[in-house]
């Protein structure tokens, strides 16, 4: 099946991990499974979880303005508790979270993405996937390991019926265009069914993307929390946190800076991917400052240089520029980012193409440019004058290369 064009050109997307580990800000699921906070102190936040300020329309408003075009929703963790009232299994809040945040995305035109993991580790249906090694290593252990082929047949049906189930309502009720699912690696794709779970999401939303953990049914590859030196093939999202943690955690003040998210941004599109920056509400449902203010610069950034982000594809090889780029739909126009002030001439290495005309974007200064060397097959480098100092961006300077035709790179060694 064909990738969906909103996601490749989406560039950016929001990833939001809301449950009830906001309330005591501990990790999202893990923290019980490493026996970090023990169950029944983990599940006691059920409990204490209010929602008292979620305002889905605040939130659509925001990823808006920050520039996304999709935001995904944790849905479910592998704690197992749910964030609408679902009809199957016994852990969720009490109402329904995800119909008024589907509404307030699709009001600003946003696609609707869902997280949910295949995996539950509170299920009394799901048999233990408790690695050697990890802890605890005492008998009494919650999560006793079981061998997949010594599982209790009868009970793997019952968990992939809650399983269905959950998943039925999801794709009927709010026809998510988008499903983000996690927690593969437990089990094999057979015993996960991924070829009926894949065609029942279908039966109700015909062209909703896949992330890779659908397995052999994934549309695009998903790298997470850092940015791959050589891009994947084919259509990709990095995920990344903006502090170190996925959901809230009261003493994580470790939040990169702008200057660091508009790197990864620009590294990411330049590859030919989107990024999916995650926030992490309170448990009263507002997104902390920290991350409010980083998306808004981010927005900002992407505002002011909208033409080398939104309909274009991946830029130049490594080789060629210095830093990221990016390349319009109709291949005649490069983007190239320039993340510091340049001290001297920037070189553009390989382009077969002549150069019609280079502007910096965000202000339409016209900067010169000169082609100079090259011999019989191998082409010469294009020299750009560098911008002045007022049209330099605090984080990004965007050069804007016209080209005489569509793009053509020379690969070759030269001439020895």
């Amino acid at each position: 099946m064909a990738m969906q064009p909103w996601f490749t050109d989406a560039k950016l997307g929001i990833f939001v991990h809301w449950g009830i580990y906001a309330v005591d800000g501990v990790q999202e699921s893990w923290s019980f499974y490493d026996d970090i906070v023990p169950h029944e102190q983990y599940m006691s936040q059920l409990e204490r979880f209010t929602g008292a300020k979620y305002d889905p329309r605040a939130w659509a408003d925001l990823f808006a303005r920050a520039g996304a075009k999709y935001a995904v929703l944790t849905t479910r963790h592998h704690d197992g508790v749910a964030l609408w009232d679902t009809g199957f299994g016994d852990l969720n809040l009490g109402k329904d979270y995800l119909g008024p945040y589907a509404e307030a995305l699709r009001e600003k035109d946003l696609k609707v993405g869902f997280y949910y993991s295949h995996s539950d580790w509170n299920h009394p249906d799901y048999a233990s996937t408790r690695k050697p090694g990890r802890p605890p290593e005492q008998e009494d252990n919650r999560y006793s390991e079981v061998a997949a082929e010594d599982e209790d047949l009868e009970a793997w049906e019952r968990f992939i019926a809650y399983r269905d189930g959950q998943i039925t309502e999801l794709a009927s009720r709010y026809r998510p265009d988008l499903m983000w699912f996690d927690g593969e690696w437990d089990r094999s794709e057979e015993q996960w069914r991924i070829l009926e779970l894949a065609a029942l999401i279908r039966s109700y939303v015909p062209d909703v993307v896949f992330n890779a953990r659908m397995l052999s049914e994934g549309d695009y590859a998903t790298p997470e929390q850092g940015a791959p030196i050589e891009p994947p093939d084919g259509p990709w999202e990095l995920c990344l946190t903006i502090n170190d943690s996925w959901g809230y955690q009261h003493h994580d003040h470790n939040h990169k800076s702008l200057a660091q998210l508009i790197r990864y941004f620009t590294e990411t599109i330049g590859g030919g991917g989107n990024l999916l920056l995650d926030v992490g509400p309170m448990e009263d449902g507002t997104i902390p400052e920290p991350q409010v203010e980083r998306l808004e610069g981010l927005g900002e950034w992407i505002g002011k240089h909208s033409e080398a982000v939104y309909g274009t594809r991946r830029g130049l090889p490594a080789g060629h520029h210095y830093g990221p780029s990016t390349l319009s739909a109709d291949g005649r126009t490069l983007h190239l980012v320039l993340f510091d002030a340049p001290r001297a001439e920037i070189g553009l290495r390989g382009l077969v193409t002549p150069v019609r005309r280079v502007t910096v974007l965000g202000t339409g200064t016209e900067l010169g440019h000169r082609k100079v060397g090259g011999l019989h097959d191998a082409v010469g480098i294009v020299w750009i004058d560098p911008p002045a100092a007022a049209d330099l961006d605090p984080y990004a300077t965007v050069l804007k290369v016209e080209l005489d035709g569509e793009l053509e790179l020379y690969r070759g060694s030269g001439r020895f």
